[in-house]
């Protein structure tokens, strides 16, 4: 079982300032240190667009390499791809949204134009990839998904891995348990929870249960989803450690660790974060 950090890319994306191409691979270093098998470092998009994503070739040449840990890189077009293409990152990561007007807002696509742009994408790809599925349980234009959409979406998709993303943190166990067991059957998955409702680590152990060997998280609880504003963040890393090691799960992540780059990158932000391992520790501390 993998856990991805998707912290530098999917949680910083969604702070209101930007945080320097240095310091951000300082992060990803600091990730990879604690055992971390895979983290998602950039994205490969217009910085005009998106000013906290920029420098992307800077961060990736600052990464100092570990033996055993993958680093990903996310692509919204054939552009993109050509960007990561010349770059060390050794995955790619593709996605689209389960409904029409998600992928209209979000890349002026409609689901058919979305998933052609992905195939594309996957066809010519020359290191692994993975595909993830935005709303995949449920949409904050159209509701409620029709997991039956979302299963023959999967299998549709020419990726090495198909995540399966709760964008705005609406899912409940048994809707991952039944959707994960379904696109297992045909697909490596993994599943990409928000705790929203307080329901996404419940979720990820669902997830896990029914086959998933893939499950992201962000160092902190850092994200979101800019199209749904009373999303919250993503599940927190060290949380999930945490919940994991408890649950006997082996991870190789050292959670001490974990948390200490938790509480740096709280420094550096200078706010809060949504980790609760980190913040009962502290609690502890001070008793």
């Amino acid at each position: 079982m993998i856990i991805c950090d998707v912290g530098p890319r999917d949680g910083l994306q969604n702070e209101p300032g930007a945080l320097d191409p240095a310091t951000r691979a300082v992060l990803i270093n600091r990730l990879a240190a604690t055992g971390l098998r895979r983290i998602e470092a950039v994205s490969f998009v217009r910085e005009d667009r998106v000013p906290q994503m920029s420098g992307a070739e800077e961060v990736v040449a600052a990464i100092e390499p570990r033996e055993g840990v993958e680093y990903a890189g996310l692509v919204l077009n054939e552009q993109g791809y050509e960007r990561l293409k010349g770059t060390s990152l050794d995955r790619v990561n593709v996605t689209l949204g389960a409904t029409e007007t998600f992928n209209q807002r979000n890349g002026n696509a409609s689901l058919a134009e979305a998933t052609e742009r992905v195939q594309r994408i996957l066809a010519v790809a020359d290191r692994p990839t993975t595909a993830t599925i935005s709303v995949a349980f449920g949409c904050p234009f159209e509701g409620a998904v029709d997991p039956g959409v979302v299963a023959d979406l999967a299998a549709r998709l020419e990726a090495d891995e198909v995540v399966l993303a709760d964008t705005i943190g609406v899912a409940t166990p048994s809707a991952v348990r039944s959707l994960v067991a379904r696109v297992a059957g045909a697909d490596a998955v993994g599943f990409h929870g928000h705790n929203t409702r307080n329901t996404g680590y419940a979720n990820a152990l669902a997830a896990l249960d029914a086959g998933a060997s893939v499950l992201d998280a962000s160092v902190g609880g850092l994200g979101g989803c800019p199209y749904a504003p009373r999303a919250t963040g993503n599940i927190a890393t060290e949380d999930l450690v945490y919940l994991l090691d408890g649950e006997g799960v082996e991870t190789g992540v050292d959670l001490d660790s974990l948390v200490h780059v938790a509480e740096w990158l709280e420094g550096v932000l200078g706010r809060t974060l949504e980790g609760q391992v980190y913040r009962a520790g502290q609690a502890v501390a001070a008793s």
